[in-house]
This record gives structure tokens, sequence and C-alpha cells, in this order.
């Protein structure tokens, strides 16, 4: 009787588990693809040897578990800001077709993200990929109050957007790149996630001495033929520089990638 019972518990544990349903665990691989997931991380991956940082503790503000987000949509989402001002003609210059897949990296409070999701269509699909869980967390609380299905937000490490290889169309990039700490690293791992064929676009700020106001000098490291430069050298080549009226304080390239073969 006793073996018998403990063969009935055995097959209806069977059962319970085989029935299941499957969803990754936050940490792990989970596919940043799979539509079961709102969010996942690249936290926790396996990575590399990073090389050395270009600005370390830049992100320290973005990684506090405190990070207040209602103080940086007061500083985000202002018309006050050129590229809140100027974002219907950013995105018109984007060129976002329906059932295309983005990569908004360093998606801060999601501005440009809800744009995308509404762009791309059902048949599309956005990934909001910011270093800060807070962002993440409201992204996904916005995209609920606006019916958006159609968005993963994905936690990224410092030197990785965390992203599988050829998974996206388009990588956006918007007053983000002066704050990856690891570029070479991070601009690998986007190279790796965008398809062959596939455009990037980078807005970043004028850094122009003598000319730029004090807080860009002292914040961004790199001005825009250094920045080309880097990009270059990471696998990536300039179509066009973007001209947008009233674009004062930053510029906008669209650039493709290069064949990993030919990276120097």
């Amino acid at each position: 009787m006793q073996r018998l019972t403990l063969s009935l518990l055995s097959l209806i544990f069977l059962l319970a588990t085989s029935l299941a349903p499957f969803r990754p665990a936050v940490g792990q691989q989970a596919h940043p693809l799979d539509p079961r997931e709102k969010m996942v991380t690249g936290q926790d991956a396996a990575a590399p040897p990073r090389r050395q940082s270009v600005k370390p503790g830049i992100n320290d503000s973005f990684t506090n578990p405190e990070l207040k987000v209602e103080e940086f949509i007061q500083r985000f989402e202002i018309e006050s800001r050129e590229i809140y001002d100027l974002r219907q003609e950013i995105l018109e210059r984007c060129r976002i077709q329906v059932g295309e897949r983005i990569a908004d990296v360093g998606a801060g409070t999601g501005l440009f993200t809800r744009q995308f999701c509404k762009a791309v269509g059902n048949e599309g699909w956005v990934f909001a990929v910011d270093i800060a869980p807070r962002f993440i967390e409201h992204i996904n609380r916005q995209a609920d109050l606006h019916g958006l299905r159609n968005v993963t937000g994905v936690i990224c490490r410092e030197d990785s957007v965390a992203l599988p290889p050829d998974s996206v169309d388009v990588v956006f990039i918007c007053d983000t790149y002066h704050h990856f700490e690891y570029p070479a690293d991070t601009m690998a791992s986007i190279h790796s996630a965008l398809r062959v064929g596939g455009r990037m676009y980078l807005i970043d700020f004028e850094r122009d001495p003598g000319v730029s106001r004090e807080w860009i000098l002292d914040h961004v490291r790199a001005g825009k033929a250094e920045v080309i430069r880097e990009l270059e050298s990471f696998g990536f080549e300039v179509v066009e520089e973007l001209k947008i009226n009233r674009m004062e304080d930053n510029y906008m390239l669209h650039l493709r990638k290069r064949p990993s073969s030919t990276n120097n």
C-alpha cells in the first residue's frame, strides 16, 4: 500500500510539472523576443571580460534603486528640451515601417518607445533597453496604461544591450552614447543584434569647446568627429548626417553596420 501511495504521488507530481506553463527565469538568458516576457534582464548573464571603462561611475545615478522616475520625466519630457520639442521630426527621419523590430537603447522614460510602438503596428515590436530598472518598470506601466502590447523592457548590462544576434531591424540611440561606460563592448553587442541591412540612428550632443554650454563640455566626453571615428572602428559606417530644422544642441546620424569580417 505504501509503494502504491508513493507511485500515485510521483505520477501527480510529474503531471503537474509537465502541464505548468514555461516562463524563463529573470536573470537567465530568456529570449527578449519572446512575447510572453514583458521584461528581461541581462544583468546576471555571464559576460566576457570587459575593456577599460571610459568614465567610471557615469551611470551610478541610474542604477540607484531609489531613482525617482518623476524627476527624470520633468527633465526629459518638457518642451524646453530640444529632443522633446523635435520628437515628431526625429521620428519621421527614422522612416519606421510597420512590422519592424526596434531597439530603443537608453530608452529612459520611454518618450520614443511609445512612439515606436505605434509606428511599427501590431506586427512589429519594440525593445526598450535601459540600464535603469526603474525606467523599465515605468515603461511597462505606461505600456499597460496606453494599451501598447508590442513592447518588451530589457534591463541591460553596462557593457551590453543584452539582445540576441540578428534580432532587430533598427537601433535608436538618443542622448545615450555618451553614457556608454564601455562603448566598444556595448557597440559590439549592438552590431551583433542589428540585422544585415538594418539601420542605426544616433543622436547626441554637439560638443564644441568655446561654443557648447559648460554642462555639455563637462558631461559629454566626445564631440561628433570623435564619435564617428569610434563608431567606424566598431564596425559601422555613416550613411548620412540628418539635418533637422531648429536642432542646435544635438546632431543626428544615420548609420549601418559593416559585415563582421571587415571590422577594424
